[in-house]
């Protein structure tokens, strides 16, 4: 059941500064070119959209339901803004460097011929990527200096920084999220760029029990990115009512409660989750495959 025309006026009422607070922080990771009234207006629309189309049973409150769909509108405006594909400004990026590259490497300009067995194309794919490189948009608007508008820009587009900017806090979110053994572990090897030999005589366990636990931070990270930002790429689980996935669940409703405030301060133990057990010496156990101790969590 939708919300009535008076529940609707409410609802848009009550949470029209959500469209500021997106808007405004879009704003911080897109060039400044960007104009606000016209983000503003897309979210706006999405707000009442988002009201009109709201159902209460579902039990999902309506400032995360109108949050998905006014950071979608803005997306989507971001992307009208833009003139060129992703995969036309790569052609173009890969044609200027691979054109750099054999001009270095030969002393003169490539010829067509030449940059297509570099790119594994033909020609007219060169000739396609010559033209994406070669075109611009004008701008009307401009007044002072429209020339300006003619200067190769190389940096992403504004959906690719925004998309790059989302990534990488909800990647910090998983990091941050993790349980504190394989934390440690990815912390130790990834970030202070440690030995694998070193890390294991710290941690008083094999260098093979090392690798496991890493291939199992790695496997749950890269599954708690993708719950929320990949959906149809996380694996289905052999046994989905099983303990071991239900803990998988709570890590991922972790990473995306933390990565939605974009803060470190939410403790891992306060979302429900189990905690990993303190660290004992090695034992003859752990020069063998590790099997029945690859949990990734322990019961609290």
């Amino acid at each position: 059941m939708t919300t009535t025309g008076h529940a609707t006026d409410e609802l848009v009422a009550q949470h029209l500064p959500l469209v500021g607070y997106h808007v405004s922080e879009m704003l911080m990771r897109v060039p400044r070119t960007v104009n606000r009234d016209d983000l503003a207006s897309a979210g706006s629309l999405a707000l009442v959209l988002a009201a009109r189309a709201y159902d209460a049973t579902t039990g999902v409150p309506f400032a995360r339901y109108a949050a998905l769909r006014i950071r979608g509108a803005l997306l989507d405006e971001l992307r009208s803004m833009d003139w060129a594909t992703r995969g036309a400004r790569h052609r173009a990026r890969e044609l200027t460097t691979t054109t750099e590259t054999l001009s270095a490497s030969l002393g003169r300009t490539p010829s067509r011929d030449e940059l297509a067995t570099a790119l594994g194309t033909d020609v007219a794919g060169v000739d396609q990527a010559r033209d994406d490189a070669a075109r611009r948009v004008l701008s009307l608007d401009a007044t002072v200096h429209p020339l300006a508008e003619l200067v190769a820009d190389r940096g992403p587009s504004p959906e690719e920084a925004l998309l790059a900017t989302e990534r990488l806090q909800y990647l910090r979110a998983g990091v941050s999220t993790l349980p504190d053994r394989l934390r440690h572990v990815i912390e130790e090897l990834f970030l202070k760029d440690r030995p694998v030999a070193e890390l294991a005589a710290e941690l008083g366990v094999t260098q093979s029990r090392v690798s496991q636990l890493r291939t199992e931070a790695l496997t749950l990270l890269r599954d708690g990115l993708n719950a929320s930002l990949d959906p149809d790429l996380v694996p289905e689980a052999d046994r989905p009512d099983g303990v071991a996935e239900r803990r998988r669940q709570t890590y991922f409703a972790a990473v995306a409660a933390r990565a939605a405030m974009g803060t470190s301060s939410i403790d891992y133990a306060s979302a429900g989750a189990g905690v990993i057990p303190t660290q004992r010496p090695a034992t003859e156990a752990d020069q063998g495959s590790d099997a029945g101790r690859g949990a990734l969590f322990a019961t609290a």
